[in-house]
């Protein structure tokens, strides 16, 4: 991304809105629709707004919510066409951090600043105040009878604290009739009850960690950093060096000090055992942010973060938009994960626009991983960023031993996919109770189902993909856009029953011949599309931790972070299989991918091993992995890099053109490819048909712009579409700057 410093406070025509605006000023108030300037309103009699202050405005014929803005109204006071504020909202403003930030995300990505503030402004109900729960406390004279009932009620009651109806009489093994007598004596009065705190204050001095020299050394350079305003720090450790202790200590550092904290993670299903781990340090959970917690408790988290209540939040991306008034810390949890970039809507990478946010709060970012992304390597390396090194396993565990299994030579039975190697080191490790995880980043049953007849393919009807057959479901689903559709006994093509034949494995495929290997071993797929979703996904992690599995078959999900005391042996069936892609993150992303899932054996001690089955031992990164030297792999792919003139040391924005039809989306980038002014330095490259020609009935073109580091990209991109003909019809036009998919 581009390390330029954040904008000026002017860089959007600010013209300086006076702290508040008295009644009949002219304010801006920015929507949060697809709009890219605010809206000029009038303040009504009795009513003072400030930058910040969230309020409803009309629109058109509804009343809808925005926020005061800090440019200067569009219109003047004289003006017979402005409308009145509604209403101004009791809650806190929008601090001027999270305003300045949602400018930045907007110019950095050239969307438009309202469809960055509806990011920000995703718990409408929070705007509202909580309501009191009705309930009773001791204040009465006693009644004048006594029953042991009641006796049992006022007991209870006798410490003064109010009490619902329901809890009371729970408490007291009684009827809530009771608790009504005694309310009608005059014994029990009603009082409101406030709502309980969403999330308890952590507490930093709760439990702290036994730190080995390399992670008290790392935890003290965080602390020191903490004062000390913008900083990046990368902690760069291997797999179970204890990351998490050292920032942590950092967290702790900057909870002491009565600040803010946000850690990110990239997948909802690591909340729960990080949750968990966050408490055992602070006594306390963290507010937990992201698209499984219930609306009502996103409010009241909102609403905490906006009055400073909340102290420390665990979230996914979206949790970088929450209101904080005084955040002070941002951790970026597994920095390197793709998981982080936001593909529809406003498309930005949540590591990069935390760096920008603590560089407009003026607070330090912390960065961790065991694979760090080249982008997050060469800006430390070429000193933007501190780097931490965790070098060893912490508690003296090892790292697993790895070899390549090479299927040119050992290769599995016909119509089988695990090699005779690895199912023996399968075998040998649940003997020996330990735990085996089986690796394959392709979900369902099989890739692809056709007819052995007449060679008819399953096909999405909205997209150029193939069907993936998930057997379990009885179903051939589209990974895309959700298509599914029975799996027919004849085919559709030529008639003909029983010649339908699945070409490939899936993790389903691949447990339909692990229970045949292994009958009487504990088998669990983990995937992201299983049945139950979130929650069964995090019963299905805590029972593989407890020991209650022999045998784990996984995809990529396995790779993220988890802790599995029991494994000993991880067993990678494609190792190749993200080398294949054009893609000129392949390697990079492949490297990561290996090491992390090879890395969740022996985190804990004890003797661990990994097996790779390739076709290509040769290759580079399955040597590097192979040999655990991955500073080679990291010098070979940043040179490789460097002389390509790629990211990191050149700067790419995809555009993307998609249209109801070929011909449509085809005119509209040739059109738009000839409007591309002409640069020396700027370099545009197509348009040609997406690898993905088709997702969800959109027919897909793309064109690559690339550029020196210094240059101005988006202001190149914003007098080209300017110069372009608008589209037409149902066609778009999606720019993504810095993008992380080719497809």
């Amino acid at each position: 991304m581009d390390d330029r410093p954040p904008p000026s406070d002017d860089l959007f025509g600010s013209t300086g809105l006076s702290p508040a605006a008295a009644p009949g000023d002219v304010v801006s108030v920015l929507l949060p629709f697809a709009v890219a300037e605010p809206y000029s309103y009038r303040v009504p009699h009795g009513m003072t707004v400030a930058p910040g202050d969230i309020v409803e405005v009309p629109l058109a014929t509804r009343n809808v919510v925005g926020v005061v803005w800090d440019d200067g109204p569009g219109l003047d006071r004289s003006s017979n066409r402005l409308r009145l504020i509604a209403t101004r909202f009791d809650v806190p403003p929008l601090p001027t951090a999270s305003r300045k930030f949602v400018d930045w995300v907007a110019a950095y990505t050239l969307t438009t600043r309202g469809m960055v503030l509806r990011m920000v402004m995703r718990a409408p109900g929070a705007l509202e105040p909580e309501t009191a729960r009705p309930g009773f406390r001791l204040a009465g004279p006693p009644p004048e009878r006594i029953t042991p009932a009641r006796q049992r009620v006022l007991d209870l009651a006798a410490d003064g604290l109010a009490w619902s109806k329901s809890g009371l009489a729970g408490a007291a093994g009684v009827s809530t009739g009771v608790v009504d007598g005694l309310v009608a004596s005059g014994t029990l009065v009603p009082v409101d009850i406030p709502p309980a705190p969403v999330a308890v204050a952590p507490d930093p001095a709760f439990a702290v960690a036994a730190l080995n020299p390399a992670q008290a050394e790392g935890a003290a350079a965080l602390r020191a950093v903490a004062g000390e305003g913008f900083s990046v720090t990368l902690i760069d450790g291997v797999t179970g060096s204890g990351k998490t202790e050292v920032y942590f200590e950092a967290v702790a550092e900057i909870l002491s000090r009565g600040g803010q904290v946000l850690i990110l993670l990239p997948e909802i299903a690591l909340t729960a055992a990080f949750l968990d781990r966050f408490a055992l340090r602070f006594g306390q959970r963290p507010a937990e942010w992201h698209s499984d917690v219930p609306p009502r408790i996103r409010e009241r988290i909102w609403r905490g973060v906006a009055d400073g209540s909340v102290r420390a939040v665990v979230g996914a991306r979206s949790s970088l938009f929450l209101p904080f008034p005084d955040l002070r810390l941002i951790v970026v949890d597994e920095e390197h994960d793709i998981a982080y970039k936001q593909d529809d809507g406003v498309t930005y990478n949540a590591r990069d626009m935390a760096v920008v946010r603590g560089q407009i709060g003026k607070f330090p970012v912390v960065l961790s991983s065991a694979t760090p992304s080249i982008e997050s390597r060469v800006n430390a390396d070429q000193g933007r960023y501190r780097r931490i090194v965790l070098p060893d396993r912490f508690a003296g565990a090892l790292l697993p031993k790895i070899a390549a299994v090479d299927l040119r030579i050992d290769q599995p039975e016909r119509g089988r996919w695990l090699a005779p190697q690895l199912v023996s080191a399968v075998a040998e490790t649940i003997a020996d109770r330990g735990q085996a995880l089986l690796f394959l980043n392709r979900r369902g049953y099989a890739p692809l189902t056709l007819c052995r007849t007449c060679g008819h393919r399953f096909q999405c009807p909205n997209c150029a993909t193939w069907l993936v057959e998930h057997r379990f479901r009885g179903q051939l689903v589209c990974h895309h856009c959700g298509h599914a559709e029975r799996r027919p006994d004849a085919c559709p093509q030529c008639g003909n029953e029983d010649t339908l034949v699945a070409c490939g494995p899936g993790v389903e495929r691949l447990a339909e011949e692990v229970h045949a290997r292994f009958p009487d071993a504990r088998t669990t797929v983990l995937s992201s599309d299983m049945l139950g979703g979130v929650q069964r996904m995090r019963r299905e992690l805590k029972a593989i931790a407890d020991g209650e599995a022999d045998i784990i078959i996984g995809t990529q999900l396995v790779a993220k972070g988890h802790n599995f005391p029991l494994l000993r042996l991880v067993g990678v069936v494609d190792a190749d299989l993200g080398l294949a892609h054009g893609d000129l993150r392949a390697a990079e992303r492949t490297f990561q991918l290996l090491s992390q899932v090879t890395g969740r054996a022996g985190r804990v001690g004890g003797a661990s091993r990994a097996l790779l089955q390739t076709s290509a031992p040769d290759h580079p990164v399955i040597e590097a992995i192979v040999a655990g030297d991955r500073e080679a792999f990291y010098a070979r792919e940043i040179e490789e890099r460097r002389i390509a003139q790629l990211p990191p040391f050149a700067r790419l924005v995809a555009l993307i053109v998609t249209g109801p039809d070929r011909a449509s989306a085809r005119a509209h980038a040739t059109a738009l490819r000839a409007a591309a002014p002409f640069s020396e330095t700027i370099s545009v490259f197509g348009p040609a048909e997406a690898p993905l020609a088709v997702i969800r009935g959109q027919h897909r073109y793309r064109m690559l712009l690339h550029a020196p580091r210094s240059a101005d990209v988006q202001a190149y991109v914003r007098q080209w579409l300017g110069a372009a003909p608008p589209p037409r019809g149902s066609v778009r036009v999606q720019v993504d700057v810095d993008p992380q998919s080719f497809m």
